[in-house]
């Protein structure tokens, strides 16, 4: 019998009578349990975002690892951290079936793939130095737990996030996560619920690791790139709430994208190459 909680049947039946009201009201009402799931967990959570910042401190990488939903939403996120925080692609990577390239395929029977993770962990020169985390709703997946596996027999600090209690993948990991957001509305769709907490716990890893590396200042993305419209007028009021004695929008606006940044800027007028 199926014992994992993401696989068994919810309380709620005949999902096909119901009416959009009344489906979209039960997923709300679902939807609300997850932030709770994730509370319970924060304890877990934070000894895995310490491990992070403490390997990253040294100079190591931090390499998501997972598969489905959860590893999209990993590449995802590995993507947004570059754009909102200024970093390269090297600090923060997503290890997914078949490469990151992948991710808009539906090849899921990859996920059964026992050796490809390690194999693109070990083609980046994966060492003791770094992290890896791997996403995996049913705690199960051959993918994350064979990679895994193979980085705790390296000396490799590992971590995961999970959705179900006593996962196997959670015996490889240092610092495991285990958010029990319960029976899905539609049996088993862990882009559900389980999905919702795997986003809200990227976000949190992720922010926090850059809050402190010091990558936001204030409460101010001071290091964001200039990818957009809204970002620059948004770099341009930053350096002007940071920077009074600047009041010409248009002056700032050619400040930064010449400097690429509030920071980059700031930085040119401490050393004296600008004058305010």
């Amino acid at each position: 019998m199926e014992k994992r909680i993401t696989e068994q049947p919810p309380e709620y039946a005949d999902l096909e009578k119901k009416t959009v009201q009344e489906i979209t009201a039960d997923i709300n009402r679902e939807n609300m349990t997850v932030a709770g799931a994730v509370g319970k967990a924060l304890p877990q959570l934070n000894l895995l975002i310490r491990a992070i910042e403490k390997q990253l401190e040294k100079g190591g990488r931090l390499f998501y690892c997972g598969c489905g939903t959860g590893g999209r939403l990993a590449v995802l996120d590995t993507i947004e951290v570059q754009n909102t925080y200024g970093t390269d692609g090297g600090q923060i990577q997503a290890v997914f079936p078949g490469g990151t390239s992948s991710i808009t395929q539906t090849r899921e029977s990859k996920e059964d793939d026992l050796e490809n993770g390690w194999e693109q962990l070990a083609g980046r020169g994966v060492t003791q130095k770094d992290i890896v985390v791997g996403f995996s709703a049913s705690g199960t997946t051959p993918f994350v737990l064979s990679t895994l596996r193979e980085c705790q027999e390296r000396g490799i600090p590992t971590g995961s996030v999970v959705n179900n209690p006593d996962a196997p993948i959670s015996r490889y990991s240092d610092y495991p996560v285990i958010v029990v957001t319960g029976p899905e509305y539609v049996t088993g769709s862990t882009r559900m619920k389980a999905g919702t907490s795997q986003k809200i716990i990227l976000d949190m890893i992720s922010t926090s690791i850059m809050i402190r590396l010091k990558r936001v200042e204030g409460n101010k993305m001071v290091n964001a790139k200039l990818m957009n419209a809204k970002l620059k007028d948004r770099a341009v009021r930053i350096f002007m709430e940071r920077n009074p004695a600047y009041t010409d929008y248009a002056e700032v606006e050619r400040l930064l994208e010449q400097c690429g940044s509030v920071k980059k800027a700031e930085e040119r007028l401490a050393r004296g190459l600008l004058k305010g």
